[in-house]
Parts: C-alpha cells; structure tokens; sequence
C-alpha cells in the first residue's frame, strides 16, 4: 500500500513540474512573437509602398529567428536574440532613410523592452 500511494504521490508531482515548465515555454514564445501592426507602423515611419513591402519581407525573417530564440536556452537564446536583431536591423537600415531608422530603432528597442526580451 506505501508502494501504490508514494508512486501516486511521485506521478503527480512530475506531473505538475512538466506542467509548470510548459508554461514557462509558452510564456517565453509569446514573449518573443513580435507581431505588429504593419499599416500603424508604415503610418508612424512614413513608409512607401515599396518599403513597406521590404519592411513586411524582413519581418517575416525576423519572427521565424525570434521564434527560434524562444525555444532555445540561457546564453543561446541571448546570443540568438541579439544576432536577430542585428540583422534585422542591418536590413532595415537598407531599406529605411535616416528619420524613419531612427524611429524604427527607438520603437524597436522599446518593444524588445516591454516584453522583456532585452534588459
């Protein structure tokens, strides 16, 4: 009888810790979808049709590298996270002028912040 209720006991607290940890999961890959609003953005940056096309084009290459960052661990999520956004915004510097990169980079950094992404 000690055997049967130690097992149940021993089942239902790995049950409960694999539980927790796919929370945690889920959290962190909500964290890091960044989804937007593409046509209040194009407003906000003035974007043209064409940048906002090339815009749409390496957002789409930067949520796949988010998504991979979200399921990857410690210091590889980091170094993940911040290779992403580097490219991302080495391609965006292509396709945005000087007043529209400013404002991407300050709305960008302050998205990676509220979601706590960066730190």
């Amino acid at each position: 009888m000690k055997k049967i209720v130690f097992m149940a006991a021993m089942l239902l607290s790995m049950t409960t810790a694999t539980f927790a940890a796919n929370e945690e999961n889920e959290a962190a890959a909500s964290a890091y979808s960044l989804t937007f609003n593409s046509s209040a953005l194009s407003d906000a940056l003035a974007l043209t049709l064409d940048q906002e096309d090339a815009m749409n084009d390496v957002h789409k290459s930067f949520s796949t590298e988010m998504a991979n960052a979200a399921q990857a661990n410690g210091s590889e999520r980091t170094d993940l996270v911040n290779k992403a956004v580097l490219k991302n915004l080495k391609y965006m510097r292509s396709i945005l002028n000087a007043n529209q990169y400013k404002k991407y980079v300050m709305l960008l950094n302050t998205t990676l912040y509220n979601r706590g992404i960066l730190k």
